[in-house]
């Protein structure tokens, strides 16, 4: 997909996004960042290619992952290559890759992947119904099959740390096979993300509002 395209979808960057994201949590306007902020200016000749890409497809600008990342630029850029294919070029279709996505990041309760996907996956055609389930914690009533067999073989890796055969037999047969290994790939990706937001404690964008609220599950 073109350069132009990738901007097209996740639509356009607000200045303000470039700004990294701040910690959510009582007191915490306090306490400094653990990655300070990094606006574009301030990358050095190993960050900026990296920041560059970052900043044409990113709804959080430089910060979220990218915060992190850019301190080990190298990873960074395998990262966000990784990320290019899974996003943007992987043989499943774009509504249930978002919607792996979201399953991964309610489970981490990951304020950032949250943030920046629940739009993607509305506007890929996954229902806002099912978006409010998932974000609620239950299984989406009305599903599609493919959805459905997302669902549930996402859910099963993540509480069984295994997939039953039958699960796996219908995943193969409604997705088949490239998409059940994207599938499985994407969904270990955001976990590694969800770990990076977690550690750097990034959240959304300053001015935002968190999508899971305290006391929430």
């Amino acid at each position: 997909m073109k350069t132009i395209q990738l901007c097209a979808l996740v639509g356009p960057l607000l200045t303000a996004l470039a700004l990294p994201a701040v910690a959510e949590g009582p007191g915490d306007a306090a306490k400094p960042p653990r990655f300070a902020p990094l606006t574009y200016e301030q990358l050095n000749a190993y960050q900026r290619p990296l920041g560059e890409q970052v900043l044409k497809v990113s709804s959080v600008g430089l910060g979220g992952p990218y915060s992190p990342l850019l301190r080990s630029p190298v990873l960074g850029q395998r990262m966000f290559d990784l990320l290019y294919y899974l996003r943007w070029n992987s043989s499943l279709p774009l509504r249930l890759n978002e919607m792996a996505i979201l399953v991964t990041g309610r489970y981490w309760r990951s304020q950032v992947e949250w943030y920046a996907h629940a739009p993607l996956a509305l506007k890929a055609g996954l229902p806002a119904e099912v978006i409010a389930d998932l974000k609620a914690q239950k299984r989406p009533a009305n599903m599609k099959p493919d959805e459905a067999a997302v669902y549930d073989f996402v859910t099963e890796l993540w509480t069984k740390h295994a997939v039953s055969d039958e699960t796996f037999a219908r995943a193969k047969q409604i997705l088949g096979e490239q998409q059940v290994v994207d599938l499985t790939t994407v969904t270990g990706t955001y976990v590694t993300l969800a770990m990076l937001l977690a550690m750097a404690e990034e959240g959304v964008p300053p001015g935002k509002e968190p999508p899971f609220k305290p006391g929430d599950p």
